[in-house]
C-alpha cells in the first residue's frame, strides 16, 4: 500500500496538536540566550510642586513687603457695588462692540486658566501667608487707597454702606477676611491688650473695622441668618464697623491690595485718608505684631496733633473734595507720616 507524502500528514495535524508542540519547544530552549542586560531607566527628577521637595518650599516663601499696595484714585461712595447701573443702549452698543468682547475674551481666559484649588493648596505653604509685614510705617506721600467697598452691617442688615465714610478723619485697623479660618488668622494681630488700648484711649481717633467677604449667596445667607450672634460679639458702638460684602472684588481690585488670596486674612492700617500705611497677612509673627502696635501708636499721635490746627469744615471740604490740592490745609493733613 503507498504512503503519503510526509507534507499530506503534516497536513492534517489539528492546530491544537501544533500549539501543545511548539510550547513544548520553547520551553526546552535554554533561557540564558534570551535574558536582557538592559539598565534600569533613570529616576525622574524632583518636581517643584512636590509635597515633599524642599526647593518647593522654598519657592513659596513670603517676602516682606516693598510696595504701597492701594489704587491710584482716591476711594468715593458708591463705587465698586457690582451693580450694572448701563442703560439698555449702552449695553446692547457693548454686546455688539467687538473690542469688548476681546476684554471679556481675556477675562474668562484668565479665570479658566486659574487652577480651582490653588489657592486651597498654596494654604500649605506657611499657612498661606502672602507677605510679611514691614516694621514701619509707609510714606504719606507714597502711599495708595484703600478702595471703596458696599455692604450691609450689624446696624442695618436691610440697607447697603459705603466702608469709605467710615475711614474719614480717623485712623482704622482694618480686618479683611472671609471665613473662619481667616477671621481667626487676623486675629492675631488684633487680639493683644496694647492694641485695644490705644483703641479705648482715642475713641473718635482710632477705631477698628471688619470687612467679611461673602461672595457665595448661601454662604452669605447664613451669615445674614446669624448676625444676631455676631452682634454680641463686638459693642453697639462697633456694629456700624461691621462689613457683610458680597460683590464688587474684582481681581484687579483683588490684586491692588494684595487680597490675592481669599482663604487668609489681611490687615491694613489705614489713615484719616483712607491711606494704606501698613499692611500684614496671614499669621501674624511676633515682630509683625510689635510693628502693628508702633505704627499704629505714631500714626494715632500725628494724626491728632496735625488735624488739631486744621478745622473740621476744611476737612469736610476736602472729604468731599472741594478744596484743591494746592490749599495749605489739604498739603498739611495729606503730610501726615
Amino acid at each position: 500500500m503507498l504512503q503519503p507524502p510526509s507534507f499530506v500528514l503534516r497536513l492534517r495535524v489539528s492546530p491544537i496538536q501544533l500549539g501543545l508542540q511548539r510550547s513544548v519547544l520553547l520551553n526546552r530552549l535554554p533561557t540564558h540566550r534570551w535574558a536582557t542586560t538592559l539598565p534600569p531607566p533613570p529616576p525622574l527628577p524632583p518636581s517643584k510642586n512636590s509635597k515633599s521637595g524642599a526647593k518647593g518650599d522654598e519657592d513659596h516663601t513670603p517676602k516682606p513687603l516693598r510696595k504701597a499696595l492701594g489704587q491710584l484714585e482716591p476711594p468715593r461712595p458708591g463705587e465698586n457695588s457690582g451693580i450694572d447701573h448701563r442703560s439698555w443702549r449702552q449695553r446692547r452698543n457693548d454686546f455688539v462692540n467687538y473690542e469688548s468682547h476681546l476684554v471679556r475674551r481675556k477675562q474668562l481666559t484668565a479665570a479658566v486658566a486659574k487652577p480651582y484649588f490653588r489657592e486651597w493648596s498654596n494654604m500649605r505653604f506657611y499657612k498661606g501667608k502672602t507677605f510679611v509685614a514691614v516694621p514701619k510705617l509707609l510714606r504719606a506721600t507714597k502711599s495708595l487707597h484703600f478702595p471703596n467697598l458696599q455692604g450691609v452691617t450689624l446696624s442695618s442688615p436691610r440697607k447697603t454702606q459705603d466702608t469709605t465714610p467710615t475711614f474719614h478723619d480717623r485712623v482704622s485697623i482694618v480686618r479683611v477676611y472671609s471665613g473662619t479660618w481667616a477671621e481667626r488668622q487676623t486675629a492675631t494681630f488684633t487680639k493683644n491688650p496694647e492694641l485695644k488700648q490705644i483703641i479705648a484711649e482715642n475713641k473718635g481717633t482710632a477705631q477698628e473695622v471688619n470687612i467679611n467677604i461673602e461672595e457665595n449667596t448661601m454662604k452669605a445667607f447664613l451669615i445674614r441668618l446669624f448676625m444676631y450672634r455676631i452682634r454680641k460679639q463686638f459693642p453697639k458702638e462697633d456694629h456700624n464697623k461691621y462689613f457683610l460684602v458680597r460683590r464688587g472684588i474684582t481681581d484687579e481690585l483683588a490684586e491692588a491690595i494684595g487680597f490675592l488670596n481669599t482663604k487668609v486674612g489681611y490687615v491694613y492700617l489705614v489713615d484719616g485718608l483712607s491711606r494704606i500705611r501698613w499692611a500684614g497677612s496671614g499669621m501674624a509673627e511676633p515682630h509683625e505684631r510689635e510693628g502693628l502696635i508702633k505704627c499704629a501708636r505714631r500714626l494715632v499721635a500725628d494724626w491728632r496733633s496735625d488735624r488739631a490746627e486744621i478745622t473740621v469744615a476744611t476737612r469736610d471740604a476736602i472729604h468731599n473734595e472741594k478744596v484743591p490740592d494746592s490749599d495749605p490745609s489739604y498739603q498739611k493733613l495729606a503730610a501726615v507720616h
